[in-house]
């Protein structure tokens, strides 16, 4: 499995978001749009019970029928990837162990958040959970949330576990990023970025793709994005470089929320008719005045898109 996947995926994973009707029921029809939708813009993996996909606001059950839904939905058409980010190692175990039982192919961890960890804890915590799990793992790095840094030397102690196989660094450290990709420039060890507004200069460098937000609504243009970079097409660069810049000034800036980002996709996934933007709580959705806003926003960009089209 983990030679399978190491060779394998590449490209753009998209994190996806979690359709919902209220918060305990999920908006089954905007699911399969949603996951018809990026597959046929051409993503190479689906991310699901990420920042993106509102994880930590979700109940187990919710969890639970996300992931059996989303692999039957896929149906083994990209890998599927389950965050089991939790302040309980035990439910972090739980959670991968029945994503096995569906037929998913790998889980994604953040360090435990609220208590602080040393590095030491950190790496005892992940040879913990990838020895008590069936899948491969990825290293979440997202120190903006988790409270902690996974330290360079910390990831090249902790790559050396048959289980772990990568990372996706949402830190937007680009120094951090670029020392992880020295430290790995001989050995098969996924490095994937987070933010997509440096996601080609990374694959430029030997990443291995993006894990990016905006591929929800887009998938098409960070795919040829991603191809661009690959094949050092800087005219190409530049060009979708600008429309990605643009879809984050526009579309995740609206009101002042910790939760634009959010929001902003979520609206805009319901403005084409995708699915629900419902918000998990304690989040809510934009107002009348926040999503007209987004409406006129969403549809320079659209007319951007298609110009390149």
């Amino acid at each position: 499995m983990k030679d399978k996947l190491i060779t394998s995926l590449k490209g753009i994973i998209v994190p996806l978001v979690t359709p919902l009707i209220d918060n305990h029921t999920l908006d089954e029809r905007g699911l399969k749009n949603l996951i018809e939708h990026v597959i046929k813009g051409g993503v190479s993996g689906i991310f699901i019970l990420g920042t993106t996909g509102e994880a930590q606001s979700l109940n187990y059950d919710l969890k639970r029928e996300l992931i059996k839904k989303v692999a039957e939905i896929v149906n083994l058409r990209v890998p599927v990837l389950v965050g089991i980010s939790d302040t309980s190692l035990d439910e972090s175990v739980n959670l991968a162990l029945y994503a096995a039982t569906c037929g998913t192919d790998a889980v994604v961890a953040t360090p435990p958040y609220y208590y602080n960890l040393g590095q030491a804890e950190l790496f005892n915590y992940y040879m913990s959970l990838a020895s008590s799990i069936d899948l491969p793992l990825f290293l979440y790095n997202m120190p903006s949330n988790a409270k902690i840094n996974i330290e360079q030397k910390t990831v090249i102690e902790l790559s050396k576990h048959p289980k772990i196989i990568g990372l996706k660094d949402s830190s937007a450290n680009g120094v951090y990023f670029q020392k992880l990709l020295y430290s790995f420039i001989d050995k098969p060890f996924m490095l994937f970025v987070g933010p997509e507004e440096m996601m080609a200069e990374t694959v430029l460098m030997g990443g291995y793709g993006g894990v990016n937000g905006g591929a929800n609504l887009y998938p098409e243009l960070y795919v040829q994005l991603y191809k661009a970079a690959v094949d050092k097409n800087f005219e190409s660069i530049k060009r979708l470089q600008t429309l990605v810049i643009s879809i984050s000034n526009a579309l995740y800036t609206v009101g002042e929320y910790e939760s634009s980002f959010l929001k902003g996709v979520k609206t805009a996934l319901n403005l084409k008719g995708i699915c629900s933007d419902y918000m998990s709580k304690p989040y809510y959705k934009f107002n009348e005045t926040e999503r007209d806003t987004l409406k006129k926003r969403l549809s320079d960009i659209d007319e951007r898109i298609k110009a390149i089209k």
